[in-house]
């Protein structure tokens, strides 16, 4: 969500530290003795899902996607012959199809009927009574009362120009979309996402479209080495600036874009280039409109939600899903095979998973010990149904990424289930972009220290992986500002010409390159950026609203600035795909141990090592030192990125050509190290890789 996040760091119960855990323990308690407190609580949250999951499986005699097929039952289904259409509304009393084909009057032949003890409803319909294109809703009377509906499980949803009312279409091809790329496996080596909205990703003020984001952005994101695309707004929704987070229709690809057979090519597109696509999945909450969304299906607030207080997300003007109900989770999981095998997405970033873990959806709470994460503000039947999320898209797809966007720190979100986890593959590295801006705003950069650079862009649990960033989409809205933007501001709009800068752009194309090369060199799991702060976009993102006009203005991405040569942006760009080049030189760079060689927060340098890698950082604004020394394993060492290089808008002050030799020291034969001489400009990093 759009929301401030915080941190998910390693956090230390308060008293001694307990005795190294015997083989008793539960995995999350073995890798952290710090839980051993907490031990009953992690094993209750994981037999909970154990029971749960054998529940719905009936004891193991079924597989979890087989409980998860509700979206091969309900909805519209073309028969061999006819039609058929179900929806679950256990508090109605009469439910109609109405639409193109009857005039969008209640006639006989589209009444459902109830299906005998069960909440269920179904239609079956001859090959004639629907079209390919026709429009839909349901029209459904419950006790008091009665109302238009958009089925909760459709599949296709469009919205009148005119009206900008948004009906079901009954969406049956004669061609339909039959993907060329069968089979696909996401490199994760690392993971290298580009978070995109395919809506405002054209240079033209308008609403982008799947083609056209294929076409025009995607061989961008395969040129620049990024490895997955994590797609925002697919889910639909009513109001285009909710980013997509106020969902009507969870089954449907928003219209707005393209149809689905548009989205299908586009993914296998991707795969065929070698790119991964997850999709943003909001399950954390729903939009409150009753005529689009789930908010009032069949006169019952809480069919899906929540009822009492909890009903409503107090932030987020939106409803919270009730996950202790079985048809929720059905609903749910369904959700998460369907765009699994119907459009060969290849996982998920869970929004909002804080909202979703906590009573109090995080709001207001500090976590800042390990008793806050076990005190009984805790959501159990959302932390199983998480768990139960993550079982199922990895029994599906074995291969399949799953990403939590968790701002508490909530120990084993990111840990393996048969350990207490929850089971996400990744979770994201939510203190790193709140410390650069609370570094860019609070301090002057002769304060900035390394030593707490270096802690932060690696302070994170050691059994889970993350996913490293400087600024998501957050950090690009309205309200806040990109890294750039407050390294910069209004100088972005005057002195961005190459030979016009001023020394508030040369800071900020220098610090802006250094911030990305520190974040991407500690990864642990992957790293993301979003769609244009590669090379520096200028403006925040503000969609068409009442406020402005409802202009497309700052709803787009203006890819001229980075093709044109004669700006600064291309530098920034440019440095972006050489430090993607870099680290993906490296097989499985994230795995390689993290060795700190050098910090001194007087000087404000800082060396670090990965693999033949050695990373050097100056970030001093006044500086540079001539033969500084490092101990590092004896050899020769190239260049291979200097952020100072001519070629990314820098100074161009060393010679990137010569091979530095080690020098001999006595004292650290033993060691096999030796001294590596540099000199280090200010404001300046360097990559060097070992012969």
């Amino acid at each position: 969500m759009v929301d401030k996040k915080a941190t998910g760091r390693k956090r230390k119960a308060e008293g001694k530290q307990p005795a190294k855990a015997a083989d008793k323990h539960i995995g999350l308690v073995k890798n952290d003795p710090w839980l051993e407190p907490y031990e009953d609580a992690i094993r209750g949250r994981h037999d909970h899902a154990l029971w749960k999951l054998g529940q719905i499986t009936a004891n193991g005699k079924k597989a979890l996607a087989d409980f998860a097929s509700g979206h091969l039952y309900f909805g519209l289904h073309k028969l061999a012959k006819g039609w058929v259409f179900r929806e679950w509304a256990p508090n109605a009393t009469e439910i109609y199809l109405i639409g193109d084909f009857n005039d969008w009057k209640e006639t006989p032949r589209y009444k459902l009927k109830r299906i005998e003890g069960t909440g269920n409803w179904e239609l079956r319909l001859s090959e004639k009574a629907l079209k390919h294109g026709d429009l839909y809703k349901m029209k459904v009377k419950w006790p008091g009362g009665e109302g238009e509906r958009i089925p909760a499980w459709c599949q296709r949803v469009v919205q009148d120009d005119n009206t900008k009312i948004f009906s079901a279409q009954v969406w049956n091809p004669e061609k339909p979309y039959v993907f060329k790329k069968k089979k696909f496996k996401a490199d994760k080596s690392p993971l290298l996402i580009y978070e995109c909205h395919v809506g405002m990703s054209q240079d033209a003020e308008k609403v982008g479209s799947y083609r056209e984001f294929q076409d025009n952005v995607l061989p961008r994101v395969i040129a620049d080495g990024y490895n997955c695309i994590q797609i925002m707004a697919i889910q639909e929704h009513p109001y285009y600036g909710s980013f997509g987070y106020h969902v009507s229709s969870f089954f449907a690809p928003s219209s707005r874009f393209g149809t689905p057979d548009e989205l299908k090519e586009l993914i296998d597109t991707a795969h065929r280039n070698g790119i991964a696509v997850i999709m943003d999945i909001v399950h954390s909450h729903a939009v409150k409109n009753e005529v689009e969304g789930l908010g009032n299906l069949a006169g019952d607030p809480n069919q899906f939600f929540y009822p009492g207080d909890r009903h409503e997300h107090p932030a987020w003007d939106s409803l919270c899903f009730d996950y202790g109900k079985d048809e929720v989770l059905h609903f749910l999981l369904s959700n998460c095979r369907y765009w699994l095998e119907e459009f060969h997405f290849d996982g998920f970033r869970f929004d909002g998973v804080t909202s979703m873990l906590y009573y109090s959806h995080g709001l207001g709470e500090a976590f800042c010990n390990y008793g806050d994460y076990f005190n009984g503000h805790e959501d159990d039947n959302a932390i199983c149904y998480l768990t139960l999320a993550n079982k199922l898209i990895h029994e599906v797809n074995p291969n399949a990424i799953t990403i939590a966007e968790e701002v508490s720190g909530m120990p084993g979100l990111a840990a393996k289930f048969e350990d207490g986890g929850y089971g996400f593959d990744y979770r994201m590295a939510m203190n790193i972009p709140d410390f650069w801006i609370k570094i860019i705003k609070e301090k002057k950069d002769e304060d900035w220290k390394p030593s707490s650079i270096f802690w932060e862009v690696k302070n994170r649990r050691p059994d889970e992986k993350t996913i490293s960033y400087c600024e998501s989409h957050d950090q690009a809205l309205v309200g806040d500002k990109t890294i750039i933007f407050r390294l910069i501001d209004a100088d972005m709009y005057w002195h961005f010409k190459i030979g016009d800068e001023n020394e508030t752009v040369h800071r900020g194309i220098a610090l802006h390159k250094m911030i990305r090369l520190v974040t991407a060199a500690a990864i642990n799991g992957g790293y993301l950026n979003f769609m244009g702060n590669e090379f520096g976009h200028p403006e925040w993102i503000d969609f068409p609203r009442e406020g402005n006009g409802w202009s497309y203005k700052y709803a787009r991405r203006q890819w001229n600035l980075v093709d044109n040569k004669e700006l600064d942006y291309h530098y920034l760009g440019d440095f972006d795909k050489d430090m993607l080049k870099v680290i993906k030189s490296v097989k499985n760079f994230q795995s390689l141990p993290l060795q700190e060689v050098w910090h001194n927060d007087g000087d404000q340098v800082l060396a670090f090592s990965r693999g033949d890698l050695v990373f050097v950082f100056n970030f001093s604004p006044t500086r540079s030192f001539t033969d500084y020394g490092f101990l590092v394993p004896t050899g020769a060492y190239d260049v291979v990125l200097n952020t100072d290089s001519k070629l990314y808008g820098g100074n161009g002050l060393a010679d990137d050509t010569m091979t530095h030799v080690t020098n001999f020291d006595p004292l650290y034969v033993q060691d096999h190290k030796e001294w590596l001489k540099l000199y280090i400009p200010a404001r300046s990093a360097v990559v060097l890789r070992k012969n």
